[in-house]
């Protein structure tokens, strides 16, 4: 496996400190969005003036953004003179020769009795990994500066382990209140890392007007999905997010909003729709969705007319399902005619999500054939695209478990695991380990190859010491 690092554009973050608590969810609203400054000129009109003031009214978060990329404080593509070296790291740290193994081997070996099928896709996305070199990248840039980081890089808790030993500075959560972070610890001239998931606005915001060097590590993919919340805004749409209104990356996607709402599933979709069509209880609504609206949010106004977006880690089919339920629901409220002006959707689901979706829906597939005992996803348990693999085997019947590292799996032939309710228990394991085992293997989108090879060596070892011990 190769590692390689990605892109830097500037931007710029001066001006003094600010709150020593700022909330990472989004306070909506135009006020929100400092004007830029306007060279003045000599002789000017009543017409351009007013030309002016409106350019300024319209200003969205998102212009807002790029503007704060400008600066040359602001680096999104990495540090050349340090990337061979954190390339060779992350090769030592990441890359596994036995998932190499089973790539060159039809994504199949067969070890201490143990046969596994490899997902023939999993794994590291560019996205993650790109993430994960510039933040490398960042700590050995600035060797001499204090480097913090507003979250977890990614949701993967041997990578945020390298980090910690690596002396970056988490930003701790205001314990009175999860929505807040402390940033009292930030000084001026310090390294801030913006994490994959990336950052609310008011957080970069708040870094604009500190004299701090900011390293943005945001995926690509999620940044597709803000300038898709950007579109909703300009066209005055409510924003309908298809997500967890408590995961890092929605909460960030709702801070570009205006005016929004966030379903986590069908069940809540069908809620949206039906009041859409029929109209319905405002107070038992608004309760049922009173974390996860903007202020003032008001379903008899704010429903007329939406824009569907996504966290991009969410279950592909099911995003589509919503955007199908909720369109219907416009066309049989408005007619067949106006749906264009009352709907509109964007596919911002990540291709690598996707992708890895499609790879466990074949192992599923194929299952009985395979004659597969279980089916191991390989993730942090706080992990939206891992929990999202997860459900695939479970819905389709498939004996299938979810661990966070190889330590979950234990020398007592006991398993420790992540159920889809999002509960941690522990049972036996192998049903049988007097016999052959075949199972089929995957691991998220934020999960190194080396961390897969990890849990498989459990395996083969726990193979290996029941068999010698009834040779």
């Amino acid at each position: 496996m190769k590692f390689s690092s990605s892109a830097v554009l500037a931007a710029v973050l001066f001006a003094p400190g600010a709150a020593a608590f700022t909330t990472s969810l989004p306070s909506v609203g135009p006020s929100t969005v400092r004007p830029t400054q306007q060279s003045g000129a000599l002789f000017s009109t009543t017409e351009e003036t007013e030309v002016t003031e409106e350019q300024e009214r319209r200003r969205t978060k998102k212009d807002e953004r790029l503007r704060m990329m400008k600066s040359d404080q602001f680096y999104r593509k990495g540090f050349k003179e340090v990337r061979e070296d954190v390339e060779s790291v992350m090769e030592q740290q990441f890359q596994s020769e036995v998932v190499d193994e089973l790539k060159g081997n039809n994504y199949v070996i067969e070890r201490e009795g143990v046969k596994v099928h490899l997902a023939k896709d999993f794994g590291f996305c560019w996205g993650v990994e790109r993430s994960i070199a510039l933040a490398y990248e960042a700590v050995k840039h600035f060797p001499d500066k204090t480097v913090h980081i507003t979250n977890e890089l990614i949701h993967n808790p041997e990578v945020n382990d390298n980090l910690h030993e690596m002396n970056v500075q988490f930003i701790e959560k205001d314990a009175a209140d999860p929505t807040k972070k402390d940033f009292s610890t930030v000084s001026d001239g310090d390294v801030v890392i913006l994490p994959a998931f990336g950052a609310s606005y008011e957080e970069m915001d708040l870094f604009d007007q500190k004299n701090v060097d900011v390293v943005d590590t945001t995926c690509p993919w999620v940044s597709k999905v803000w300038n898709s919340v950007d579109k909703h805004q300009k066209a005055g749409s409510t924003s309908i997010i298809h997500g967890k209104y408590a995961h890092e990356e929605t909460i960030a996607t709702l801070s570009f909003c205006e005016d929004y709402i966030v379903v986590k599933d069908m069940e809540e979709a069908q809620m949206v729709a039906d009041y859409i069509t029929q109209g319905g209880d405002k107070e038992a609504f608004l309760e049922r969705f009173q974390n996860a609206i903007s202020d003032g949010f008001d379903p008899d106004t704010m429903l007329n007319k939406i824009g569907l977006a996504n966290q991009t880690t969410m279950y592909k089919k099911e995003t589509r399902a919503v955007g199908q339920l909720l369109q219907k629901a416009v066309m049989e409220r408005f007619g067949p005619q106006e749906v264009n002006d009352h709907y509109m959707e964007f596919d911002t689901i990540c291709d690598a999500t996707q992708e890895r979706q499609d790879a466990v829906h074949d192992l599923v597939e194929n299952a009985a054939d395979l004659g597969l005992d279980f089916i191991l996803v390989v993730g942090g348990w706080d992990s939206s695209n891992t929990a999202h693999l997860l459900e695939i085997p479970q819905h389709a019947g498939v004996r299938s478990f979810h661990i966070d590292r190889a330590e979950c799996i234990g020398a007592d032939n006991t398993i420790t695991h992540r159920t889809m309710a999002g509960e941690t228990v522990t049972e036996p394991f192998l049903e049988n380990l007097g016999k052959d085992v075949v199972m089929g293997v995957t691991s998220g989108a934020s999960t190194p190859d080396a961390s897969v090879q990890d849990s498989l060596s459990q395996i083969f070892l726990l193979k290996k010491v029941n068999d010698g011990a009834n040779a």
